[in-house]
C-alpha cells in the first residue's frame, strides 16, 4: 500500500486521530494568530484606497472569511458524502466539526460586509443577491448545527446533517456568480486567483496573509473540535480511559 494512503488510512483510527490533533491544532492556531497579526499589521501599511479611503482595509477581514465560509461547507458536504458512501465515523465528525466554524465565518462575513456597506451603500443591509444568498448559507449552517444537535444518535444524526450539508452545496455556485449573474449593488470580482486583479498590486500581500491565516486557524479549530467530539463517543474505550488517567 502506498505510504500516504496507508497514513491516511491509519488516522481513521480514533486513538491515533486523537494524538495526532492534540499534537497539531495548537501549531495551527499558534501559526494562524501569528499571520493574523502579521497581516493586520501589513493591511495598515498599504496606502488608502481613492475611492473608498481607508474603509476598504475592512476588506482583509471581509474577503478572507466570505471565501472561508464558501470553502468550509463544501468541505463539510465532502466529508459527508464520504461518510455517507463508507460509513467512515471520522468523516462524520469532520464535517459536524465544519458547521459551527464555517457559520462563524459566515457571521463575520455578514457583519463586516454590512459595516462596510454603511458608508459606501449608506444603508447597512440591502437584499442584494449576493448579501441574501450568503445569509442563506449561515441559516443552511445553523440547519446543519441544530438537525445534527435534535438527533440522539450520534451517527443517524451526522448521517441526517450530512445529507443537508450535500443538497445544500448547490448553493455555493449561486453565491459565488451572483455578481455575475444578477445586476447586484455588491461590487464586481476584483480579485482573481488566476488571471489579473483589478487591485492594485501592493494591496495584495495583506490580503495573501490574512487567507493563509484564516486556513491555519480554521484547520487549528476543526482539529481541536474534531477531537473533542472523537473523545465524547469514545468515551467508554479503553484508550479514553487511560488518556484520563495520565492527564493530572
Amino acid at each position: 500500500m502506498n505510504p500516504v494512503v496507508r497514513w491516511f488510512h491509519q488516522l481513521g483510527s480514533p486513538p491515533i486521530f486523537d494524538r495526532f490533533a492534540a499534537r497539531w491544532a495548537p501549531w495551527c492556531h499558534l501559526l494562524g494568530l501569528l499571520l493574523l497579526a502579521v497581516g493586520g499589521w501589513l493591511a495598515f501599511q498599504v496606502p488608502a484606497d481613492y475611492q473608498q479611503g481607508d474603509s476598504f482595509r475592512i476588506l482583509y477581514i471581509h474577503v478572507p472569511s466570505a471565501w472561508m465560509s464558501l470553502l468550509v461547507f463544501a468541505l463539510m458536504a465532502f466529508y459527508a458524502a464520504i461518510a455517507l458512501v463508507w460509513r467512515i465515523k471520522l468523516c462524520e465528525i469532520l464535517a459536524m466539526a465544519c458547521a459551527p466554524i464555517g457559520a462563524a465565518f459566515t457571521v463575520i462575513t455578514l457583519a463586516t460586509g454590512s459595516i462596510w456597506g454603511k458608508p459606501m451603500w449608506g444603508t447597512w443591509w440591502d437584499w442584494d443577491p449576493r448579501l441574501t444568498t450568503e445569509l442563506i448559507l449561515l441559516f443552511l449552517y445553523l440547519g446543519v448545527i441544530g438537525l445534527y444537535g435534535a438527533i440522539e444518535d450520534r451517527r443517524s444524526a451526522a448521517r441526517a446533517a450530512g445529507l443537508l450539508a450535500i443538497v445544500g452545496v448547490a448553493l455555493l455556485p449561486v453565491i459565488r456568480y451572483s455578481v455575475v449573474w444578477w445586476n447586484s449593488l455588491h461590487q464586481g470580482q476584483t480579485i482573481r486567483i488566476f488571471g489579473e486583479s483589478s487591485m492594485d498590486s501592493s494591496m495584495l500581500a495583506p490580503l495573501v496573509v490574512m487567507v493563509v491565516a484564516t486556513k491555519l486557524w480554521f484547520l487549528g479549530s476543526l482539529l481541536a473540535r474534531a477531537r473533542a467530539d472523537n473523545l465524547r463517543r469514545e468515551s467508554g474505550k479503553d484508550w479514553v480511559v487511560k488518556l484520563a488517567q495520565v492527564r493530572p
